[in-house]
């Protein structure tokens, strides 16, 4: 079985009630984080899941809303964990990741500095590990397998998605993306597939053009769940909700996917967690 819990399904506008861009997936004793946007630890520690239990942290592009707890992670990840040797925390991401975290650690040189000469135990600043990737199997411990392929979220570029395997069960964690053959091949016979999504709907009438361009690279509703039924899924988990899922909506949202997917279908609030177990998936069409 796998465990999927959206800890944050908001947008890049600031939401009370729902954190930044973050999915967690535990699979076979191993916790990966994808993307880290603001108040992911909180969330996380609401589920028993503090920075020290990460096992990766999975980005599936650079976009700041993606990425802007990436600094409160390696930093509380360092500072609270108490091994005598602690283990370099796995990054992996897109091109670019490696320049991102290097000038991330840069920017909290300060701080950094500060906690080294405060404690005798911190020697070194933050250790990491950042594998930069577009496709092909990026991991394989202890029974998980990852795999990446490339997304189109044009002009963000590049671009990628993740499959989580373990013992027959597999999640696909899309990100942000228009649809793409290469998400549906990456998500072909997947349990479940983890899809941001927008309302054109809501978002047309909008008389703020660079509101209405993110129109032009995210997938609407429909488009997911269409991405859902070509791959042959089963269950679709929608996030990262633009604009924001409104309490009581929740019926609308469920039926616009329904026009095009007609099997689970999973949306909610922050902390919303799904178990996909192994044989819970159709024949790809085509």
């Amino acid at each position: 079985m796998i465990e999927v819990t959206l800890l944050g399904t908001g947008s890049p506008i600031p939401d009370p009630r729902r954190a930044g861009p973050s999915t967690l997936v535990r699979a076979g004793g191993q916790t990966f984080l994808v993307d880290c946007g603001r108040g992911v630890l909180q969330r996380a520690a609401a589920v028993g899941v503090s920075a020290n239990n990460l096992t990766a942290l999975l980005l599936t592009h650079l976009h700041s809303d993606h990425i802007t707890d990436l600094g409160d992670v390696l930093i509380t990840r360092w500072v609270g964990n108490f091994a005598p040797d602690l283990t370099p925390l796995p990054i992996i991401g897109p091109p670019g990741t490696a320049e991102v975290v290097e000038n991330t650690l840069k920017a909290l040189q300060f701080d950094i500095g500060y906690r080294i000469a405060h404690h005798a135990d911190l020697t070194t600043p933050p250790p990491v590990e950042v594998e930069e990737v577009t496709e092909g199997v990026v991991w394989g411990r202890d029974g998980v397998r990852i795999l990446v392929a490339p997304t189109d979220h044009r002009p963000v570029a590049p671009t990628i998605g993740f499959r989580v395997e373990h013992n027959g069960a597999s999640v696909v964690l899309a990100g942000d993306t228009v649809p793409c053959p290469t998400l549906d091949e990456l998500a072909a016979g997947a349990g479940a597939l983890v899809h941001t999504v927008i309302r054109k709907d809501l978002i047309d009438p909008m008389p703020m053009q660079r509101i209405r361009d993110i129109c032009d690279y995210h997938s609407s509703v429909q488009q997911a769940a269409e991405t859902a039924t070509r791959a042959g899924v089963g269950i679709l988990i929608l996030t990262h909700y633009v604009p924001a899922l409104v309490p009581g909506q929740e019926e609308d949202w469920r039926a616009l996917a329904a026009t095009a997917f007609d099997r689970q279908i999973e949306l909610g609030d922050d902390l919303h967690r799904v178990e996909v177990h192994p044989g819970v998936c159709v024949k790809p069409a085509g």
